[in-house]
């Protein structure tokens, strides 16, 4: 909150009292800001707002940050639509209206008179007030002298509460002085994450134990203008996660697991991202970013890897959000207020640096996508997503490593192109009940091998979640979805059978800075091979915020 707004806290009872004074047929006579202490105060506060470089001295500042509530000025009481002669107050705000004109009301010339007062609102008006009122006294016109008084005799009754105020502004100014002489960075806050979690798997097929894993991450958010973020994210943990090697698929995998092995800290998210005017928004990666970052999920309530699904499957489309990451550019356009389009080139983190033949920003494996989102009502969001990805050797990695076997890799580690198409879609039924479904569709072709081959490969899943269940803010989710699955092309190997990933969990907001969310999910016939038995996955999974 502004200085300002504390310096005018203090005259308020006098500003208020000039505001609701009705003297019909008093005599007016002009006062100079030297004949009350009332003039004294707004000599100061005119002062005080000449050395403000952020006061908030004109109304039309205060418009802009009320956005789409910001006031307008009333000369004539009948402006107002729902203020009537009947109104206990109306007098009152004539009176104002045509004689200090400092009354604001709302763009659709409404009042709103049993509206609770905001901050702003309260600074909007009580500025409005004081200008008006410092312009008469300026230019020597008439304000009356029973308001005056009447300023003068509220002023001595609630002298020692404005004492009392004035010491409180005093004390919060000076440890506001001191937090600025001593904070962390005036571009940079940071913002943490800790996640612990503990999980097993279970299944003839399963040879694991118990774990508790970890993984942190610390997001140091800078802004130059107030409407830019470059972030710089440091990352590390241990959650190796129940891949292929221990339960003999990668459907089983957390959504957490990628912090690492050995709690080695390393950049991870590393981007610039700025408006160009009112309606696009730009972003420059340098490292770790994906279509999930620029692209819009579609999957509020799965999406997030600290308090969403527990499944790598089940937080995002696999074939549409979990294509190459790395460095690249990427721009959000709102089109209308129905209608936006996302997009992004992005490269491998490895080849966009590499100047190596076949490498680069350019010449490596990279996927480029666009996204058209609409929203043709609040609740209800459908997007259509469409990616080009061209993968080399050992980066191919069709599936994002929620399946293994033909889906993942089906021509082997040689170089491979994609066509994706995704369709995705949300709803929300009033405040407590959620939707999400989404599906994509692969056309994979070989491109560094022997032969010719070509791969059409499948993936969907839907989830309900009901909001709110014994504590605000706290979720319990079931969803279900067919894994990526290969199912036809040339010189390729299709999945004989059908997997089938089905999850439950509850998440559980302790307060806002701490989640407990336990959980389970279940892989049936994985890797689309009823030869496999049932995986079944438990965690519960425990995350800081700070």
């Amino acid at each position: 909150m502004s200085k300002l707004f504390w310096r005018a806290l203090k005259a308020a009872p006098a500003i208020l009292a000039s505001s609701v004074v009705v003297t019909n047929g008093a005599i007016a006579q002009t006062v100079t800001p030297d004949e009350s202490p009332v003039g004294k105060t707004l000599e100061q506060i005119a002062q005080y707002n000449e050395t403000d470089d952020h006061a908030l001295s004109q109304a039309t500042d205060i418009n802009q940050l009320t956005g789409d509530h910001a006031l307008s000025q009333v000369t004539n009481v009948t402006q107002l639509r729902d203020v009537s002669p009947v109104d206990w107050a109306y007098e009152a705000l004539r009176s104002l209206v045509n004689r200090y004109g400092c009354i604001v009301g709302y763009p659709d010339q409404t009042y709103k008179g049993n509206k609770s007062l905001s901050r702003y609102e309260f600074a909007a008006g009580l500025n409005a007030c004081l200008n008006q009122i410092e312009r008469l006294i300026a230019s020597s016109e008439a304000v009356l002298r029973e308001d005056i008084e009447t300023i003068n005799r509220l002023l001595q009754e609630f002298e020692a509460e404005l004492a009392t105020l004035s010491g409180r502004v005093d004390n919060l100014e000076s440890r506001t002085a001191f937090l600025e002489d001593h904070q962390f960075s005036t571009t940079t806050k940071l913002k943490g994450e800790v996640i612990f979690a503990l999980g097993n798997t279970f299944g003839d097929d399963t040879d694991s134990q118990f774990t508790f894993s970890d993984r942190v991450r610390l997001n140091f958010d800078s802004s130059f203008t107030g409407k830019d973020l470059l972030r710089t994210r440091l990352q590390a943990g241990n959650t190796q996660g129940f891949k292929a090697g221990i339960t003999g698929t990668d459907s089983t995998r957390l959504s957490f697991d990628q912090g690492g092995s050995s709690n080695d800290i390393r950049i991870d998210d590393l981007f610039y991202r700025f408006p160009v005017g009112d309606r696009v928004r730009v972003w420059l990666a340098a490292n770790s970013i994906g279509t999930h970052n620029i692209l819009r999920i579609g999957n509020p309530y799965l999406k997030s890897t600290s308090a969403g699904a527990l499944s790598r499957f089940h937080i995002r489309n696999p074939l549409i959000f979990r294509a190459v990451q790395g460095a690249g550019v990427g721009a959000n356009v709102k089109i209308s207020d129905i209608f936006s389009f996302n997009t992004s080139y992005l490269s491998t983190s490895n080849d966009a640096a590499d100047p190596s033949l076949r490498e680069g920003l350019f010449n490596g494996s990279f996927s480029a996508s666009g996204q058209i989102v609409a929203e043709p009502t609040d609740n209800l969001e459908i997007n259509f997503a469409y990616v080009r990805t061209f993968e080399t050797g050992d980066d191919v990695n069709i599936s994002g490593s929620t399946v293994s076997g033909n889906a993942k890799r089906p021509f082997g580690r040689v170089d491979t192109s994609t066509n994706r198409f995704g369709l995705g879609a949300n709803y929300q039924f009033g405040d407590r009940v959620a939707i999400a479904a989404t599906g994509a569709y692969t056309d994979a072709s070989e491109k560094g091998g022997i032969g010719d081959g070509q791969a059409d490969i499948w993936t969907w899943s839907a989830n309900i979640a009901f909001l709110d269940l014994i504590k605000e803010g706290s979720v319990l989710a079931v969803a279900g979805g067919l894994p990526p699955k290969l199912t036809g092309g040339d010189n390729v190997v299709e999945d004989p059978d059908t997997s089938y990933i089905i999850e439950v969990f509850y998440k559980y907001p302790v307060n806002k800075n701490l989640i407990i969310t336990p959980g389970f999910y279940v892989v049936t016939n994985p890797d689309h091979d009823n030869d496999n038995d049932t995986a079944y996955v438990g965690v519960i999974r425990t995350t800081f915020k700070f």
